[in-house]
């Protein structure tokens, strides 16, 4: 029997989960289905692949999990579609479509979806950059409120110096004339 890994997840690792798990999900396929295939290819348990996925991988991917849940979905369409019609549907050798055109009407389709998905993924990219514009002008202004804090405990303690040192004058000069108050009582 052998044992199954508990080492760090590699970056290809990741890969390799994110791959295997959205081709399930664009073949219709369970999640559970591809933490098996992934947990046998790693020597992983398939809960250990479940749980990266859940708290890390799937994360990363949500522009690529919607592609692939939207690519079922069309492909669903397509085989309900193709069987309600193929009795009327002409094959594409009567339809007088050569393979080759039929191979170059699917490379375009997949172009098509390849260049949605990274306008997608450029879009993202865009909202990241602005979010890391916002974040520096943000650490800018903790910085300036930082230094202006330390300003201000500066004045703080300069002034509370200050008081002190007025406060022991005033009981200096409270004492001296009580004592002369005293003396005057004193010689009366």
């Amino acid at each position: 029997m052998s044992s199954t890994r508990q080492d760090a997840w590699t970056h290809d690792e990741d890969l390799l989960l994110a791959e295997v798990v959205l081709r399930h999900i664009r073949d219709g396929g369970t999640q559970l289905q591809a933490f098996e295939e992934v947990g046998k290819q790693m020597n992983r348990t398939a809960a250990a692949c479940g749980f990266r996925w859940n708290s890390y991988v799937r994360k990363q991917y949500k522009s690529g999990i919607e592609l692939a849940k939207k690519q079922r979905k069309e492909r669903k369409g397509k085989s309900k579609l193709s069987e309600s019609q193929t009795s009327e549907t002409p094959t594409i050798y009567e339809q007088n479509i050569s393979p080759q055109e039929n191979i170059e009407q699917n490379i375009e389709q997949s172009i098509s979806n390849v260049i949605k998905y990274l306008q997608r993924i450029q879009n993202e990219q865009g909202i990241s950059e602005t979010a890391i514009q916002e974040n520096e002008k943000l650490k800018q202004q903790i910085q300036q409120l930082t230094q202006s804090l330390e300003k201000q405990k500066q004045s703080y303690d300069s002034l509370k110096n200050e008081y002190e040192s007025l406060r022991e004058e005033y009981s200096a000069m409270v004492a001296i004339l009580e004592k002369a108050r005293i003396l005057t009582l004193q010689h009366k």
